[in-house]
């Protein structure tokens, strides 16, 4: 039986995660930079902002955000629509709206863009939306038929603070790294940092908002970076005088875990970490219990609460709805 997802009522913010069908590795860099620019286009057209992502060869994580719903003008409707559809399209559509306002038929012009509109400030929808276009344009290019995609997508829930959404990002934009294909984040360029670090105005936005701070770039990327890039501690000195680094090996994961011992944040987040992929709700205490109880029909009958203690790592006032048992901590690749 499939679980129910727990999506909020209002606005929120959720790690949201699809594979490929059958796990294969059909993402090339050239499929990557199509579905980057779908994604984007995908973004403009449903009003769901994206904080970052990461495109890998057989599946994908975003982080969003999914604004309240609200009114769409009739001008800001028309931009929106460019961001997805041809120009006939849009043409045809632009002139029957302007036919019915000025017969002051307002109900029908509304019922047109309910059409449309319905699949904005939506999670389920933005997916789909997002699914269905990559699919339709992989397999007309690739003269295959069918669904491109391995069952539902996942989704966390992420509380809206700087903690949980800046750990829940770096987890994301570190993906490559754990997978073993860069040693920093910043030379893989299908990830939000990667495309941030390039220049890319809209990752920078997105970052700006996961570690909930305003300001100059530069500046915001240095904290962001003690996150994502472990130096690890001097263990010595080489001949030509430099110092020799502890560095970050899955040699060193394997003993911290083997002794139960927990791993500092900046290097469990290098690690495989189901929480941030099966958790159903991450955040504060205060947070993830309430958001039980207004998704209490998720889960079972006894419980009482819903904060149950990650391990595994130095997760400060972090905590997850689920309380996962096996293989919680994954090693990375080795370096």
């Amino acid at each position: 039986m499939r679980t129910a997802r727990i999506v909020e009522d209002g606005a929120a913010y959720y790690h949201v995660i699809s594979r490929v069908v059958d796990r294969r590795m059909v993402f090339t860099p050239d499929e990557k930079e199509r579905f980057r620019k779908l994604m984007r286009a995908v973004e403009e057209f449903s009003g769901v902002q994206i904080l970052t992502y990461a495109l890998m060869t057989n599946h994908w994580h975003i982080l969003v955000y999914v604004p309240e719903r609200q009114a769409v003008g009739d001008g800001e409707f028309i931009r929106r629509l460019k961001c997805l559809y041809g120009d006939g399209r849009v043409d045809v559509l632009t002139e029957h709206l302007g036919k019915l306002r000025a017969d002051g038929q307002h109900e029908a012009a509304e019922a047109v863009k309910a059409d449309y509109t319905c699949r904005m400030y939506d999670l389920s929808e933005f997916v789909k939306t997002l699914k269905q276009r990559a699919s339709i344009s992989y397999n007309r290019r690739n003269h295959r038929k069918g669904t491109l995609w391995e069952e539902r997508f996942k989704s966390v829930l992420i509380e809206g603070s700087p903690g949980a959404l800046s750990a829940t990002a770096a987890y994301i934009d570190l993906n490559a790294v754990r997978a073993g294909m860069v040693s920093d984040p910043k030379e893989y360029r299908y990830c939000g940092y990667g495309e941030a670090v390039g220049g890319g105005k809209q990752a920078r936005e997105g970052l700006k908002r996961a570690l909930g701070e305003e300001g100059e770039w530069n500046e915001l990327s240095g904290r962001y970076r003690q996150l994502l890039y472990v130096t690890g501690e001097a263990r010595g000195v080489s001949e030509a005088g430099r110092a020799i680094r502890r560095g970050f090996t899955a040699e060193a994961v394997e003993e911290v875990m083997t002794g139960k011992g927990k791993l500092p944040l900046n290097e469990v987040l290098r690690c495989r970490v189901r929480y941030f992929t099966d958790g159903a709700i991450l955040g504060g205490r205060a947070f993830v219990d309430e958001a039980f109880r207004r998704h209490r029909s998720h889960f079972g009958e006894k419980r009482e609460d819903g904060a149950r203690t990650m391990v595994g790592g130095e997760w400060g006032d972090l905590v997850t709805a689920r309380a996962l048992r096996l293989s919680v901590i994954g090693r990375p690749a080795p370096a």
